[in-house]
C-alpha cells in the first residue's frame, strides 16, 4: 500500500471503552506506629506548707500519690526511712525523676535514706540506688545498725513540713501531713539520731563500685 493511499493512516485503532466496578471500600487494621508512653504517676492534689488537714490513705496508689507530691514539692531535705526501699512504692520512673530535679534544684539540696535491709535493693536493683551513684555528694543511702532500736514505722519527711507516714510498714496504710511541723521535726529528730548511729554497707558499696 503506498503512502497516498487514502485509507492509509498513522493513528492507532480506537479501543473499545473497559467498564470499572469498584469491589467496595476495605479496612487495613495496620498495627500503631509509636508505643504508648510510659506510665506516669500523678501526685496528691495537695500543696505542702498549705494543705492544713491530715491526708489519710488506705491504698498503694493514693501512697505513691502522696510521695510523688512532697518529693516534688520539697526544697530543702528529704529523709527517707524505709524498710528495703519498697520496689512497689518508690523504683518508679516517676519517684527517680522527682529526685533528679529536686537534688538538681540547688547544690544544697540533700536526699538521704536510711534502711533496714539493702539486700533485696542491691540484689534486684533499684532506681534510687543508681541515683546514688551518679549524685553521690547529694544522695546518700545507709544501714541502721544493727544495735540501734528500729523504728516502728516507715515514713518521708519533706522540708520541715511535709511528712509521709505507715505506722505498718507492711502496709500501704498511712496518712501524710504537708503542713504539720510539730511532727514533721519529731520524725526528722528520731531520723537524724538514727541516722548518726547508722552503717555504710558493704553490699551496697560493692554495687555502687
Amino acid at each position: 500500500m503506498s503512502a497516498d493511499d487514502p485509507d492509509h493512516s498513522d493513528a492507532a485503532p480506537e479501543l473499545p471503552a473497559i467498564e470499572f466496578l469498584s469491589p467496595g471500600r476495605f479496612l487495613v487494621d495496620n498495627p500503631p506506629t509509636t508505643q504508648n508512653p510510659p506510665d506516669q504517676w500523678q501526685p496528691a492534689p495537695f500543696v505542702l506548707r498549705e494543705t492544713m488537714a491530715i491526708q489519710r490513705f488506705e491504698c498503694l496508689d493514693d501512697a505513691r500519690r502522696h510521695a510523688l507530691a512532697l518529693l516534688g514539692q520539697a526544697h530543702r531535705s528529704l529523709s527517707l526511712y524505709s524498710p528495703d526501699l519498697e520496689p512497689p512504692l518508690y523504683n518508679h520512673s516517676s519517684i527517680q525523676q522527682a529526685c533528679v530535679r529536686f537534688l538538681l534544684a540547688h547544690p544544697r539540696n540533700r536526699l538521704r535514706v536510711l534502711l533496714e535491709d539493702t539486700s533485696r535493693a542491691v540484689k534486684q536493683g533499684h532506681r534510687l540506688l543508681g541515683l546514688s551513684r551518679r549524685l553521690s555528694s547529694n544522695m546518700q543511702i545507709r544501714k541502721r545498725h544493727p544495735e540501734y532500736p528500729a523504728h516502728t514505722c516507715a515514713f518521708l519527711v519533706a522540708d520541715d513540713c511535709g511528712a509521709m507516714v505507715r505506722p505498718e510498714p507492711d502496709q500501704m496504710i498511712g496518712y501524710a501531713l504537708y503542713n504539720d511541723p510539730g511532727r514533721t521535726r519529731q520524725l526528722q529528730r528520731e531520723f537524724d539520731t538514727a541516722w548518726d548511729h547508722s552503717l555504710s554497707d558493704p553490699d551496697l558499696r560493692s554495687f555502687l563500685l
